[in-house]
C-alpha cells in the first residue's frame, strides 16, 4: 500500500513530462481538480500539481529532443549513490546520475534491464508526495515488462522488494512490497507486457494509477478534455474498477476505484 510514511523502496514521488504545460494543467485540472504551483524560475519550469493544498505529483516541460511525454514513478532511497551502483550491478541503466535538487533531496533516473524508466528520490526537506490513496491521488503502480521473473530479480536486488503471486482463474498477478513487510503492504504489480491488448506495441514501462470515485465518469471526461481511453472501464473482482487513459499530449496513466471489500 502506498503511504506517506515514506518507507525505503516504496513509491514516494511521481512526475509528468509534457510538451505542453499549459495544456496539461488544463487537462489534469479538469479531470482531477489539480492545480499547478511553479517551483520558480530557478527550477527551470518544474512545479507540482496540488490537491487541497497538498502535493500529488511533480510536472515539467520537455521538448521532443529531451524525451517523450510520460509519467515517471520514483521510489524512496536512503542513499541514491548506493542505489545507482546497485542498479548498474543488477544490469540496469542510468539515464540521470544522482544529483542534488537544492536542499529538497537527491534524485536519479534509471532503466531496468527491459528498458522501463523509473526514478529514485532520497528525501531532504521534501519527503515526498503529501496526498496519496484518496480520490485524485496516486494509489497503485504497475510495471509492464516482457519477463516478470527477470523484473522480480532486478528490483529485488536493487530495492530488496518482496514479491507475492496472487492466483486468479487463468493465471497469476505478481505484487510487490517494501523490504521487511508482507503482501499486506503491497504497493504495485508486475504484468507480462504481451498479456494486455491495451499495451500492444508499447515499450516496457511503469504506469501510475490515480484513485477516483467514478471511473466511467473520469474516462468520459478525459475524452471531453482531449484525452484518449486506451482501455475501457472494466471491473475486476477483489480489485475494483479500472480504466487506462492517455492525456492529449501522449502521457499514459490509469484510474482506479478500489473494491471496498478488498480494504
Amino acid at each position: 500500500m502506498i503511504t506517506t510514511e515514506f518507507v525505503n523502496g516504496a513509491p514516494n514521488w511521481l512526475d509528468l513530462s509534457t510538451p505542453d504545460m499549459d495544456g496539461a494543467i488544463s487537462f489534469y485540472g479538469g479531470l482531477f481538480g489539480w492545480t499547478f504551483q511553479s517551483a520558480g524560475p530557478e527550477a527551470g519550469g518544474y512545479g507540482t500539481f496540488q490537491l487541497e493544498g497538498r502535493t500529488v505529483s511533480g510536472a515539467m516541460t520537455v521538448t521532443a529532443e529531451q524525451g517523450e511525454p510520460g509519467w515517471t514513478v520514483y521510489f524512496q532511497s536512503a542513499d541514491a549513490d548506493a542505489t545507482a551502483k546497485a542498479v548498474e550491478q543488477a544490469g540496469g541503466g542510468v539515464l540521470l546520475r544522482p544529483m542534488d535538487v537544492f536542499d529538497l533531496g537527491r534524485m536519479a533516473v534509471f532503466t531496468d534491464p527491459a528498458g522501463a524508466p523509473f526514478g529514485i528520490w532520497q528525501p531532504g526537506k521534501n519527503k515526498g508526495l503529501e496526498y496519496i490513496k484518496d480520490d485524485g491521488s496516486l494509489n497503485w503502480v504497475e510495471l509492464y515488462v516482457p519477463d516478470v521473473s527477470e523484473a522480480k530479480r532486478f528490483y529485488g536486488s536493487v530495492f530488496d522488494w518482496g514479491a507475492f503471486d496472487v492466483e486468479f482463474p487463468g493465471g497469476s498477478y505478481t505484487t510487490v512490497n517494501p523490504p521487511g513487510t508482507d503482501e499486506n503492504a503491497m504497493f504495485g504489480g508486475m504484468v507480462p507486457l504481451g498479456s494486455d491488448p491495451a499495451e500492444a506495441g508499447a515499450d516496457p514501462h511503469w504506469t501510475p494509477y490515480i484513485h477516483v470515485s467514478d471511473v466511467d465518469g473520469v474516462a468520459d471526461r478525459a475524452q471531453e478534455l482531449g484525452g484518449t481511453v486506451r482501455s475501457a472501464p472494466v471491473s475486476i473482482p477483489g480489485v475494483g474498477r479500472i480504466a487506462k487513459l492517455v492525456d492529449p499530449y501522449g502521457a499514459g496513466f490509469a484510474v482506479l476505484k478500489g473494491d471496498p471489500e478488498q480494504g
